[in-house]
């Protein structure tokens, strides 16, 4: 399992390498203008669909399921399911597209209704939208070859689909000079992804001759489970898009560059969640699967505590850098161009407060998987919801004073209130193992991110006394090589290499 996990989690953190470098290019072209918060806005609305309706509901319904088909029913049966799903899926997706180009200018005014105060942010957010939206069906396809993929166990190609985005976008922009301004080369930049990514995941799935066609869908056993599972994964999903949906709204009644701070420090705080907590959710879910169908239950509460042991080995390093390098890291990768040393402060706060909630953000995906291996998608919905409501009524509360930090700040309140509600949920059903081996290493992880915490706080003061013309760059790439080598020794020291080995076996 942690061979496959590397493969996705490097391959993400081969994506994330790709974000970063298109997002200084958006940061040095677009800065965090009026341009740039009518681009973020026009990202939002598919990125927020495709969230609820393809890869956070869909595939917590479908992974589970196509794998319990071709572990109990076989191949044929498995293909022929996939194939009603994907003709249902195009078809949900084809109206949602013409409904959405009919009423952009509506769907502007409800996810960002302070852009009203000002028309040209207004008509260039509606203009950019209808150039991105299409992407929704684009991805949606993606999700549902990449979930056939994945439940296969091949993860390499739906986890190397994003770094086409980025690639994709950062041409458009290089080239932004033949576009009307910076956003609408920003914006092809996404539509054109979409066709790159369906291509390359569809292409794989018909080297592996799984690729989902058209077929006439019936209303057989299989199907009703499937819709049965996903209605609930559904409206979790959109819980928690309502309350994305509301960092968009509140923040566009804030001062302009609100939605830009938002956007790039989250981009940040993905890194991890993405690379690690997906990652190993990604790979955990259909490995609990099989393991559930063949009543191995032992073999899946082992699989999932060690999931959880290594997903809190990687993440520590990066809680401890947001937390307190939050400003150094927002100036050393984005402070060029457009992007100013205030935009950098505002980014690197708002960074801060989402760096609270990171580790329930990379443990939820391993936690829930206990319950959508066994097609359970209700529980989690009861945790998201009620952590959302909270989510929501703090976003409220801490707008007026920490303006968009306490609309990050919000969201890792509500994380942790999520994550609690769901462990509590998986233990009361005795779903959740959290063995003596895992309380051990979870002893030693905290103290070897203590002493990490410890060595940065004394060493960043120390190289700027040291070594004054080293810039933010050099100071942080000094700062992540000395948190190696002290993370790493006193994980080498507290476990030793046979650990390390294990894990990997």
């Amino acid at each position: 399992m942690i061979g496959r996990f590397f493969t996705v989690g490097g391959l993400t953190l081969l994506s994330r390498h790709t974000v970063f470098a298109s997002d200084i290019v958006l940061a040095a072209v677009l800065g965090a203008g009026p341009i740039a918060d009518a681009f973020f806005v026009a990202l939002r609305l598919p990125n927020h669909f495709r969230a609820i309706f393809a890869e956070g509901a869909f595939n917590a319904a479908f992974v589970p399921a196509y794998a319990r088909i071709r572990q109990q029913e076989g191949s044929t049966k498995a293909q022929l399911f996939s194939d009603r799903v994907f003709t249902l899926l195009f078809a949900s997706q084809i109206v949602l597209l013409l409904c959405a180009l009919a009423f952009t200018p509506d769907l502007i005014k409800l996810l960002a209704p302070g852009f009203g105060k000002d028309p040209g942010r207004f008509a260039l957010a509606v203009e950019l939208t209808r150039i991105t939206f299409p992407y929704l069906l684009l991805v949606s396809l993606v999700t549902l070859y990449g979930g056939i993929l994945n439940a296969l166990s091949r993860f390499a190609a739906a986890a190397a689909a994003p770094i086409l985005l980025n690639i994709s976008m950062m041409t458009t922009l290089l080239l932004s000079g033949f576009f009307a301004t910076p956003g609408h080369a920003a914006a092809w930049g996404v539509l054109l992804a979409g066709i790159l990514e369906l291509l390359l995941v569809g292409g794989d799935t018909l080297r592996q001759g799984v690729l989902a066609v058209f077929r006439w869908p019936q209303w057989e056993e299989d199907v009703k489970r499937f819709f049965k599972a996903l209605l609930p994964a559904t409206v979790g999903s959109a819980g928690l898009q309502i309350a994305l949906f509301a960092d968009t709204i509140i923040a566009s009644f804030l001062s302009a560059g609100a939605l830009s701070a938002l956007y790039y420090a989250d981009r940040l705080n993905q890194l991890p969640i993405g690379v690690i907590g997906i990652a190993a959710g990604t790979v955990l879910l259909p490995e609990m699967a099989q393991r559930i169908a063949a009543g191995d239950e032992r073999g899946a509460r082992h699989v999932q505590a060690r999931a959880i042991e290594f997903t809190l080995l990687l993440s520590i390093p990066c809680i401890v850098a947001f937390l307190l390098l939050p400003d150094l890291i927002m100036r050393a990768l984005f402070m060029r161009g457009a992007f100013t040393v205030t935009d950098a402060l505002a980014a690197g706060h708002t960074l801060a407060a989402y760096a609270v909630g990171l580790l329930p953000f990379v443990l939820v995906r391993s936690v829930t998987a206990t319950f959508l291996a066994r097609g359970d998608t209700a529980t989690p919905v009861k945790a998201s919801l009620l952590a959302v409501a909270v989510n929501v009524a703090f976003k409220i509360v801490l707008m007026a004073p920490l303006a968009q930090v306490g609309l990050a700040l919000a969201t890792s309140i509500g994380a942790w209130l999520n994550l609690v509600l769901v462990a509590w949920f998986a233990a009361r059903q005795d779903h959740l193992a959290l063995d003596a081996r895992l309380g051990r290493s979870l002893i030693r992880l905290a103290v070897a991110g203590g002493a990490l915490a410890l060595v940065l706080w004394l060493a960043q003061g120390a190289i700027a006394r040291m070594w004054p013309s080293a810039g933010d760059v050099g100071t942080l790439a000094v700062l992540a090589l000395i948190g190696a080598l002290v993370y790493g020794g006193f994980v080498a020291a507290f476990f030793g290499s046979q650990w390390l080995l294990a894990r990997r076996r």
